[in-house]
């Protein structure tokens, strides 16, 4: 199998580290050989967060550049086109239409940029989830990183992975229940 490589992008306290390590996790109990790197940045203050995940038969290091990634998935739709860069022309990306003002977008001192799901949607394949929307009519908006790799979990191509029983596994008990509808969602809203 070729290396398929993943990135997860969005901003602090979103969830990105959670569903890259449900991802690792489940690559990983199904004899993939599998990479990860993470770039917390200024994530604590509400900065962008990347993970890069790769995954394959043999896979030499977690880094890839520009123009490599095969799947984006994007907690927050502006960190979507900030990322973009990674994505192969041919890739696909799993984008949250949600919108998180950073610090100077909140405090008046930039604009928030318009038509970022427009904008990935003319240079890519994209599937836009509105998980933050899904997450709520479950009782709890902090889910909707699991509805997003809900989503995403129909394109990474690991079809013998019980992606449910991962999540089980990885999220705290008292959020199990939640996190295993999450994650049904947003599989179904994929479909």
């Amino acid at each position: 199998m070729a290396v398929t490589s993943i990135l997860l992008c969005g901003v602090g306290g979103q969830g990105a580290i959670l569903i890259s390590r449900i991802l690792t996790e489940g690559l990983c109990e199904s004899g993939y050989d599998v990479k990860q790197c993470e770039d917390h940045g200024m994530a604590q203050r509400g900065g962008s967060v990347t993970t890069q995940v790769r995954f394959g038969d043999k896979v030499y290091g977690p880094v890839f550049g520009q123009g490599q990634a095969d799947i984006m998935i994007a907690l927050e739709k502006m960190e979507a086109v900030r990322c973009a860069g990674f994505l192969k022309p041919d890739g696909i990306a799993i984008i949250n239409d949600y919108r998180q003002d950073s610090s100077l977008t909140a405090s008046g001192l930039a604009e928030y940029p318009e038509g970022c799901v427009e904008s990935m949607q003319e240079q890519f394949k994209t599937v836009v989830v509105k998980a933050e929307e899904i997450a709520k009519s479950l009782g709890n908006a902090k889910c909707m990183n699991v509805v997003l790799f809900g989503a995403a979990s129909e394109y990474i191509g690991a079809g013998d992975i019980d992606w449910e029983e991962v999540v089980s596994k990885v999220v705290p008990e008292k959020h199990r229940e939640l996190n295993i509808a999450a994650f049904k969602a947003g599989r179904e809203a994929a479909r």
